[in-house]
């Protein structure tokens, strides 16, 4: 089904397989960690903190970058401690990072100075990394992409959560280059400041070549329907892929989507960035 759809649309699709970097450190959360962590490093500093809620992608990323990479971490995560530990914070814990938890009120002033000035005070000295890591280092890291790919395309894709990896993909392609970031929130069309602000903080200025799509978060955040999971298994039995669910397959049934519905003119090339693999449970 499919690559009938590609076909009949005359579209042709490449997978950047940015899930396959580092199993422990995939995809976009190395694209926006390395920069970070050279930087770090040249501060003098020993610890990582950072924020992620119970099933954090980031939390994990950073705590096993930590471990990698010689950094203590600390992970403030949103909402009360419950036990036993889910699988995510308990490999977070494994790898040696400090869970911190606060309350969602408190949470949503994260990125407030008093709030990081009281962190200080807990934690002592510490190199702060945003919820999901994007930063100016982290769309630079993210700008590399789009010069990995060794054939010509038109269109690149990417999931986008906090947008830190579309506005580096955005900043990397050179002329007539087009991506699309596929917003997996309900409600995201906050992304669109977002990814703007991140490049104008990162190079002075927005570019104008991407565009955010908010059709396909199916429901919300980590939300699933039987028709997403259906695409999920047809994909991994017509390609060998296990999609990760909460990003990358809504992505890609966006791009489908957008291909049976006449969106790409025939005769196109698109890129997919895997951004992530499946979560193994």
């Amino acid at each position: 089904m499919h690559s009938t759809v590609l076909e009949k649309a005359g579209v042709r699709l490449y997978l950047k397989r940015d899930d396959l970097i580092n199993p422990d450190i995939p995809g976009n959360k190395w694209r926006k960690l390395h920069l970070n962590l050279e930087e770090a490093k040249n501060q003098g500093h020993y610890s990582l903190l950072t924020f992620g809620g119970a099933y954090s992608n980031h939390l994990r990323a950073v705590a096993a970058a930590g471990k990698i990479f010689g950094f203590n971490t600390i992970g403030i995560v949103r909402g009360e401690e419950h036990t036993p530990l889910n699988w995510s914070l308990q490999y977070a814990k494994n790898h040696g990072m400090k869970l911190h938890y606060v309350t969602r009120e408190e949470y949503r002033h994260k990125a407030e100075s008093q709030f990081i000035t009281e962190l200080h005070k807990k934690f002592g000295e510490f190199y702060l990394l945003p919820e999901g890591g994007s930063n100016t280092l982290a769309v630079r890291g993210c700008a590399e992409i789009p010069k990995e790919i060794t054939v010509p395309f038109d269109v690149i894709c990417c999931p986008a959560g906090t947008g830190g990896t579309l506005a580096g993909i955005a900043a990397g392609l050179t002329e007539g280059q087009s991506a699309i970031g596929f917003s997996a929130l309900k409600g995201g069309n906050f992304l669109k400041d977002d990814v703007a602000r991140l490049q104008k903080e990162t190079y002075g200025t927005a570019t104008n070549n991407w565009k955010i799509d908010t059709s396909y978060h199916f429901g919300g955040f980590a939300k699933n329907t039987p028709e997403l999971h259906q695409f999920i298994t047809q994909f991994a039995d017509n390609y060998g892929i296990l999609l990760e669910r909460i990003y990358v397959a809504k992505m890609l049934f966006g791009i489908f989507d957008l291909a049976e519905k006449g969106y790409f003119t025939p005769g196109k090339t698109v890129v997919a960035v895997i951004t992530g693999p499946a979560e193994k449970t």
